[in-house]
Order: C-alpha cells, then sequence, then structure tokens
C-alpha cells in the first residue's frame, strides 16, 4: 500500500520537479573575489593575532610561575604553598576567561567577524535572491562552505553572475 502511494505521490509530483529552475553558486568564491572580504580578513588575522601572543605571553607567565614554585615549594610553609597554588590557578583562570572573552563563542573575534563579514553576506543573499526571483529559479543551492554537494555541471554555476551583480569581476575559478 505504502509503495503504491509513493509512486502515485511521484508520479504526479516528478513532471513539476523536473519543469522547475535550479541553480548554484559559491559563496566562498564570491567573498574571496570580494575586496571587503578580504580586508575584513586582515584586520580580523591582526586582532586574532595580537591576541594570541597576548595568550602565549601569559602562559609564558605562568610556565615561569610554576617553575619558580617546584623549585621552592620544598622551602616554602604549608600556608605559601596554598597560596602559590591559588596564585597559579587564579592565573590559569585568568587565561582561560581571555580566551573565552577573545576567541569563544561569543567573543570579541567572532563579534567583530559578524560585524565585518555579516554585511557582505546579507549582499550577496539579496544578490542571489533578486537574480532567482529575475531568472524564475526555484531554488539557488550554495556550493561553498560545508555544502554536500558532490557533483555539479558548471553551467548551472551563477558564482560569477552574482560577482558582477555585487560590482566585482571574477579572479580565478
Amino acid at each position: 500500500m505504502l509503495k503504491n502511494i509513493l509512486f502515485l505521490l511521484l508520479l504526479f509530483t516528478a513532471p513539476s520537479l523536473f519543469s522547475q529552475r535550479y541553480a548554484y553558486v559559491d559563496s566562498k568564491y564570491i567573498l574571496e573575489n570580494m575586496d571587503e572580504y578580504k580586508d575584513a580578513q586582515i584586520e580580523l588575522d591582526a586582532m586574532s593575532k595580537k591576541w594570541q601572543e597576548t595568550v602565549e605571553a601569559k602562559m609564558t607567565e605562568l610556565d615561569r610561575m610554576r617553575r619558580a614554585f617546584e623549585a621552592e615549594k620544598i622551602l616554602l610553609t604549608t600556608e605559601l604553598k596554598k597560596q602559590r597554588v591559588s596564585e597559579l590557578k587564579a592565573k590559569e583562570e585568568e587565561i582561560r576567561n581571555y580566551q573565552r572573552e577573545k576567541f569563544g563563542v561569543n567573543g570579541q573575534l567572532f563579534k567583530k567577524r559578524q560585524e565585518l563579514i555579516q554585511p557582505l553576506q546579507d549582499d550577496i543573499f539579496n544578490a542571489i535572491k533578486e537574480m532567482a526571483k529575475d531568472k524564475s529559479y526555484a531554488m539557488v543551492l550554495d556550493k561553498g562552505i560545508n555544502s554536500n554537494i558532490l557533483f555539479s555541471d558548471p553551467k548551472y554555476d551563477k558564482s560569477d553572475l552574482i560577482l558582477k551583480k555585487l560590482g566585482y569581476s571574477a579572479r580565478d575559478k
């Protein structure tokens, strides 16, 4: 019974599926051809590098503190040992907090990336939506980031059309 229902469903919907127009774009390719994206990446990389250097400096300081504690541990009173261990834990927590603040899910790097990249992605989306409406595409897929498209015929790739619509020219594919 289920097979019959599926067959009938396929029989009646298949012609409409084949009459639809489809296209795809490569959003990663489009972004990489936008000067604003490259500028944003440079800015984000510089911020990330600066913050990473700070993390490394803090880690070096923590390592120095650990080595000093290990060297002095046998000479310290129980109270001083507890104090030093507490200081080491506080330094570790400070480093974790700094990393979370800068690189975490809602950290400054994430927020800055949203601030710089989201408007570009919105422009791409709007251009795709406009193209899909103008050309009567039922669906436009993204071959770019995290795509599950295993094969696509280049004649259906509209990435260069989107770039042109945004005022850019393609560099290299």
